[in-house]
């Protein structure tokens, strides 16, 4: 039987894990690209050319009243929008680097946008086209929530692919992106870079936002370190005065630097032991402490947490 603290560090991670997948959601555009495709009338396309759609699943889709460009790819409407593709290859339910495999490299146009010409946008929906007919022709009935399905398994495998490849701190990127997100929605970000392996982002207010490690973000104003904050999103409780101690050296640091320095903590609620409790309760060089599960599910937490930044 778990013990508590157990039960509260997994309930955390399956926090963090369901943010991820939500934020992938959007960052792949699926809603969007969806509603875009609707938006199109696809009786104007020329569907007679050959593109690879087999009578018995074209049929099976218009007996059905479904929308032809709901389900098949056509050229022109990828070369309109190449992030299009990304529709039509998880209706099909394969995956990016299987695309990579075949010859038929997807990852410019679905994530940047690169164009694509005529012979490329042919060959991609001739080469979807071949499988989404399969699946169509397989299945005795068609429904049309159904393609909805298909996509969604594709894009949760994607994002179960990229949550397995991050390397690290997941809680830590989480946080991150949450920041930075803030940022550029309160239109408060100039300029973007990098320097070595930190992240730096000039402020409107004249800051400068330092994305590295110890500390793991950092708020700088004339050179001089006005903020830190550390993030230890580890689940195992056997380490948490392991992760606390580095956090506090990493925090004590910028108060030797700037004895003004505003600190913050996050750590997840199952590692912040009683002995790790006493500590923070009696350092003056931790200003302020969240959860991680905090941040992830309490709109009060994160705003407290963008006051204090000045965010």
């Amino acid at each position: 039987m778990p013990s508590d603290n157990e039960i509260k560090a997994w309930k955390e991670d399956q926090l963090i894990r369901s943010e991820f997948f939500h934020r992938k959601l959007h960052e792949y555009g699926l809603l969007e690209i969806a509603y875009e495709l609707e938006s199109i009338k696809g009786e104007k396309l020329d569907w007679k050319i050959d593109l690879s759609i087999t009578p018995l699943a074209w049929d099976k889709v218009i007996h059905k009243g479904i929308k032809p460009i709901r389900v098949f790819a056509h050229p022109q409407v990828l070369k309109e929008n190449p992030k299009r593709v990304s529709y039509y290859r998880m209706l099909s339910m394969v995956s990016q680097k299987s695309m990579n495999n075949v010859g038929l490299s997807i990852n410019g146009c679905e994530i940047y946008g690169h164009s694509l010409d005529s012979t490329s946008s042919l060959n991609l929906s001739k080469y979807l086209n071949k499988i989404i007919c399969m699946l169509i022709e397989n299945d005795d009935v068609i429904d049309e929530r159904e393609f909805d399905l298909w996509r969604a398994m594709a894009a949760g495998t994607q994002a179960q692919g990229s949550w397995q490849n991050i390397k690290g701190n997941k809680a830590e990127i989480l946080i991150k992106d949450t920041i930075e997100k803030r940022l550029k929605e309160t239109n408060q970000m100039l300029k973007e870079g990098l320097e070595g392996r930190s992240k730096v982002s000039n402020l409107r207010d004249g800051r400068i936002l330092r994305m590295g490690s110890e500390p793991d973000l950092a708020f700088y104003r004339n050179g001089k370190i006005e903020m830190a904050l550390e993030i230890k999103g580890g689940i195992d409780t056997a380490g948490a005065l392991e992760r606390f101690g580095a956090a506090l050296k990493s925090l004590r640091r910028a108060k030797l630097e700037n004895p003004e320095a505003i600190t913050i903590l996050l750590m997840h609620e199952a590692s912040i032991t009683a002995t790790a409790n006493g500590e923070i309760g009696g350092s003056s060089d931790i200003d302020h402490l969240f959860t991680i599960g905090d941040m992830i599910s309490s709109d009060e937490k994160r705003s407290q947490l963008f006051k204090i930044l000045k965010i």
